[in-house]
């Protein structure tokens, strides 16, 4: 059987592949009109956030049986059409937990200590300790959109800061969220109003899509920081660029995009209260790898006929599997 990987995948991972028994194609500079006329002859599918795995793309697949994703989101794959052709698809669930909940907390430290500022002042040679007087994050609010098991972290980690975490996820029980000192509130705009930093953590889909947008920033308070390590779509970046423009909000911090990679363009680019980076909360010299070797023994399992344990679409899956599978559209499901 053969196995295309066409984003970057670490060698071990591939070795698995190879060591199972399957032949693997390392191709990661396919255009999706090269992908278009590859993808017939392959069984496996290796994708990471580059692939686009459309509707079209799943059409030309005629063989494809697994599509795995190494990483937790799943809006570049076409779930609803993947199922409908009986191809398992599966991701890397939980894996950069802890990973993109401390990037989280050290944007919030690096924007509320001016740190980028402060080093790049200091390295040009001056000495400016009176420009650079920061804030704390004690006794802080922290808002959190989307309580899965990155928000469930950020927000852990914010209370050992000394912060107050309050959260909005409608799909999570108030009682789990109490029961780890986390204040729920009902609605996105009760959120908005009270934090003063606001991460979001929510997955990407229809409900979900540009919930953020100008409405919500306007109802935050001026000096509230906005910090995104979720999905970048989420946000309404116009409306965002036009929050910092018009000091609705003090600033934000971003790790994701609308578009990747990211057009140098964009306005967000060039504000001084803006802090970015290049989707790297994931990427720690430990998770990278154990996330790709994780994905190899599971496609391998697949391709060898057996059900792996993080397969997101259970439509595929027959009925006597063992794998238990419930939806959390905005909470602690495995696409989270």
């Amino acid at each position: 059987m053969k196995v295309l990987v066409s984003d970057k995948l670490s060698d071990q991972g591939v070795k698995i592949l190879k060591d199972a028994g399957l032949t693997v194609d390392v191709n990661t500079k396919l255009t999706p009109e090269e992908l278009l006329k590859v993808i017939p002859d392959y069984e496996g599918l290796v994708v990471r956030s580059g692939t686009k795995v459309t509707r079209e793309v799943l059409a030309a697949a005629a063989k494809l049986k697994v599509v795995g994703r190494a990483g937790s989101g799943l809006d570049n794959v076409d779930l609803e059409e993947a199922t409908r052709r009986g191809v398992v698809v599966m991701n890397t669930p939980g894996g950069n937990t802890i990973t993109t909940a401390e990037h989280t907390i050290a944007l919030m430290l690096s924007m509320v200590r001016l740190i980028p500022q402060a080093t790049a002042s200091t390295k040009a040679g001056k000495w400016e300790k009176n420009r650079f007087t920061g804030m704390e994050l004690y006794n802080k609010v922290l808002g959190v959109v989307g309580m899965g098991q990155i928000g469930g972290h950020v927000a852990k980690l914010a209370q050992g800061l000394l912060m107050r975490v309050i959260a909005y996820d409608p799909f999570l029980a108030e009682l789990e969220m109490t029961a780890v000192g986390v204040e729920p509130v009902t609605s996105l705009m009760e959120l908005c109003q009270r934090a003063d930093f606001l991460s979001m953590h929510a997955p990407l889909n229809a409900e979900t899509r540009h919930m953020m947008g100008e409405r919500e920033f306007r109802a935050m308070k001026k000096s509230a920081i906005f910090i995104n390590n979720g999905r970048g779509p989420t946000v309404n970046e116009a409306a965002l660029a036009d929050a910092l423009r018009q000091g609705w909000i003090a600033g934000a911090a971003l790790d994701v995009f609308e578009v990747e990679p990211v057009d140098p363009n964009n306005a967000l680019l060039h504000m001084d209260n803006v802090l970015v980076s290049p989707h790297i909360a994931s990427a720690t010299a430990r998770m990278a790898p154990e996330t790709r070797r994780r994905l190899g023994r599971e496609l391998a399992t697949v391709l060898q006929g057996k059900w792996p344990r993080s397969a997101v679409n259970p439509g595929v899956l027959p009925k006597t599997s063992l794998i238990r599978w419930q939806p959390y559209p905005m909470g602690r499901g495995p696409n989270r």
